[in-house]
């Protein structure tokens, strides 16, 4: 077993997500750095900060440019954050009087959020998209079954019959809010970080508000008042997103496994999981995976909450562990929707007749 199961080799079969993963790899944050830097030069060129043939050898050294990844490795170990490390090995490919321009009046922060607020702009479209697939898979599930009689439980006790419909708006009425407040997620979690050394951006003078303008329209991200570099709560509020997600599908799986008991029978299953040693079992995996993803992430939700506390204008402790977080958060995110997209096409409701 590795330290994650969402890039294991066997493990991530059942709970990892290949597209979410690729956004969160090392090559994926090193290109998401790189596009900061040559946006942020042809913003300050614009906006004459730096000169234009500055911004073009930057823009030029930084097309296809690959990193010495060993290095990369020996700075953070060195300085907390990749950045200076790249910065070096960028200068290197740079002019002598082009050099200093680069990463002119940014510092290491603003390269990193911004860059991870460009790959989670990418994976919260993703994961709108499976949000709306699962809610159409939960409309057509009600559609063909929800008439099906079952047997409504409280306290894991039988209480009265009901239709099938009335367990299908439980799943997906949570989901369809989820999706109704993803944009609101996403205008405070995919913003442009640019503050400069102290949140600023006093090396740029009165250039500063163009510049970030111009670098958040490139860039595609939502433009604040100030760099938010000690202000985490819309990661925060990501997060608790997330969690919020998983917990409602979750409740789904939870239910789903219930109900595919063998003594209750309500549902059945069209693909399940074999054991090796009762060969007559039906388990119910991707029910189970839910109820596991929905736990790991409600678990993370307080780690994201412990780093909204950051000290004074930067904290390397809690910005660190956001790193550690979000990106997990994330991919059991993805991988739950994609789970309850599978699970919500391949059940049938049978009205409590076992077998």
């Amino acid at each position: 077993m590795t330290i994650s199961v969402f890039d294991h080799p066997i493990l991530s079969g059942l709970l990892g997500d290949e597209k979410l993963a690729e956004l969160f790899s090392a090559r994926a944050e090193i290109d998401a750095l790189l596009r900061f830097e040559a946006a942020l030069a042809e913003a300050q060129a614009q906006e004459h900060v730096i000169p234009k043939e500055a911004a073009r050898a930057i823009t030029e050294a930084l097309d296809g440019f690959s990193p010495d990844v060993s290095a990369l490795r020996d700075g953070v170990a060195r300085d907390g954050v990749v950045v200076p490390a790249l910065l070096a090995q960028l200068r290197e490919k740079l002019p002598p009087e082009h050099a200093p321009h680069l990463h002119f009046g940014a510092t290491s922060q603003d390269a990193i959020d911004t860059g991870l607020a460009i790959r989670l702009s990418a994976a919260l479209k993703l994961l709108a998209s499976r949000l709306d697939r699962l809610v159409e898979a939960l409309d057509a599930l009600e559609k063909r079954d929800g008439a099906t009689p079952v047997m409504a439980h409280t306290r894991m006790q039988a209480a009265i019959p009901v239709t099938a419909a009335r367990k299908i708006r439980s799943w997906r009425e949570p989901l369809m809010r989820h999706r109704a407040r993803l944009g609101s997620v996403a205008k405070s979690a995919a913003i442009l970080a640019f503050g400069g050394a102290a949140g600023t951006l006093d090396k740029l003078g009165d250039r500063g508000p163009a510049v970030a303008a111009q670098l958040a329209k490139t860039l595609g991200l939502n433009l604040v008042a100030h760099a938010r570099h000690s202000e985490r709560d819309g990661f925060a509020d990501l997060a608790s997103f997330l969690s919020l997600t998983t917990g409602s599908i979750g409740k789904m799986g939870q239910d789903v496994a219930l109900m595919a008991q063998s003594e209750v029978g309500e549902v059945k299953l069209a693909t399940s999981g074999g054991s090796s040693a009762m060969p007559h079992k039906q388990n119910p995996v991707k029910a189970e995976a839910l109820v596991t993803l929905a736990r790991f992430n409600a678990t993370l939700l307080t780690g994201m909450h412990h780093a909204l506390v950051h000290e004074n204008e930067r904290s390397g402790a809690a910005w660190t562990l956001e790193w550690m977080l979000l990106p997990q958060m994330t991919v059991a995110t993805g991988a739950a929707l994609k789970l309850g997209i599978g699970l919500a096409g391949g059940i049938s409701f049978t009205g409590g007749k076992p077998g």
